[in-house]
């Protein structure tokens, strides 16, 4: 039984190593396939070009069926004036409108639609640079828990192997018995560790599939990612600045179809049926007219120039933004690089750290065989060495979330 439980928490410390192995650029994929986010932004696209086809169709003759029945009865006098009634009225027609539009109009109103569809790609293009950002970010962390989960595990297999030695020289006397204890203290607390490491990895892992819209519970191996930062291009060319361009294209859009509705407006109409009060021969009203209506705004309070004043705030509240981004912009990229180059520092003196403790463990594993090292300086170098790679790994993992940080501004 004691056999069978060792086996298992053998495995289960070796489960990432066994897994089946998973790129950064897999979960990717699946992340953005498996998004409904951009399938809405598709939908929309399509919505508004049904819109763009309801413009063109506005303006073609519309035809409808009306028809107008009364019956205003008087009595020695009493009741509606006739002259105004005709006491009957019986109207049954078809009628035919027509809107005329001229070309700049309907050009303006289509290219309302054609820069709302623009930003629609803008917003989705920023869209899958946060779900990339996001998935990477929970990538690098869930590696970095498997990597500490690793590298822990290498130290307690190290732990393993001296502790054979020294239980067979403290049965011999060279070493003390609370040398011994000490020493399997440091080997328990080390396996604690290794079990804690290994369900926050199992989390992390957990917390990618989620986020990726997987539906798998099976341990994976995670392939260190392979991320070089990106050329970065000017603020003016990235596509967060292209919301702003579409934003005052679109300003000037609303501006010129303010102008278009205060323009005259001409209407042409036809109808065709029966219309008669029944007064006389009313086998004779069958008939057809024709006509046109022409509206021309003369006085709407000001309504127009208030409506003008208030795309021009607007006007004014994007420069603000514009240039703000600008300056967020270059003061982030700047800062990104900053503490790039500080995680490095710090990860090149750590290393440096690293080959000492490697040189002192192995010294002392040396005097550990003749019983000539004192105990506590031994579990000692092994903890100065788990700090140093601690920092390591953690400065490496924090190394990737800064270029990570760095290449979410890539985008064109």
């Amino acid at each position: 039984m004691k056999k069978f439980i060792s086996f298992i928490f053998i495995i289960s410390f070796c489960s990432p190593v066994l897994a089946q192995e998973k790129t950064l650029d897999f979960y990717i994929n699946e992340g953005v396939q498996n998004s409904p986010v951009f399938k809405d932004y598709n939908n929309q696209k399509l919505s508004n070009l049904i819109d763009s086809m309801r413009i063109l169709a506005g303006y073609k003759p519309q035809v409808s069926g009306q028809s107008t029945n009364s019956y205003a009865p008087s009595y020695n006098g009493w009741g509606y004036d006739y002259a105004i009634t005709n006491g009957i009225n019986f109207a049954q027609q078809i009628i035919a409108t027509q809107k005329l539009v001229s070309k700049e109009n309907l050009a303006n109103q289509h290219e309302a639609i054609r820069l709302l569809n623009e930003s629609i790609t803008i917003s989705g293009k920023i869209t899958e640079q946060d779900l990339k950002k996001s998935i990477t970010a929970q990538y690098i962390s869930a590696f970095g828990s498997g990597q500490q989960f690793q590298f822990n595990k290498e130290v307690l297999d190290l732990l393993k192997k001296e502790e054979t030695i020294l239980k067979r020289m403290t049965e011999s006397g060279i070493y003390r018995q609370t040398d011994y204890l000490s020493y399997l203290v440091t080997l328990k607390q080390q396996e604690l560790l290794i079990s804690q490491y290994n369900i926050q990895y199992q989390n992390e892992v957990a917390a990618l599939n989620y986020l990726c819209g997987i539906r798998d519970t099976a341990a994976v191996r995670l392939r260190k990612p392979e991320m070089q930062i990106a050329v970065l291009p000017e603020a003016e060319n990235s596509v967060f600045y292209q919301q702003f361009v579409v934003d005052s294209m679109k300003l000037k859009n609303s501006e010129a179809l303010v102008a278009f509705n205060y323009k005259p407006k001409v209407n042409l109409y036809a109808d065709g049926g029966y219309l008669s009060s029944f007064a006389e021969q009313p086998y004779k009203n069958f008939g057809v007219s024709a006509g046109v209506t022409i509206s021309v705004p003369i006085y709407d309070g000001k309504q127009r120039k208030m409506q003008v004043d208030k795309i021009a705030i607007s006007e004014q509240t994007r420069q603000g933004y514009r240039d703000f981004f600008k300056k967020q912009y270059e003061q982030n990229i700047a800062k990104l690089f900053q503490q790039l180059h500080s995680t490095q520092k710090i990860i090149d003196d750590a290393n440096n750290q690293i080959r000492y403790t490697e040189i002192l463990i192995e010294a002392n594993r040396k005097l550990l065989e003749s019983g000539d090292v004192r105990m506590p300086d031994y579990i000692l170098a092994i903890g100065n060495h788990l700090t140093a790679k601690n920092i390591v790994t953690q400065n490496n993992i924090n190394q990737l979330q800064i270029i990570n940080e760095i290449n979410y501004w890539n985008r064109k």
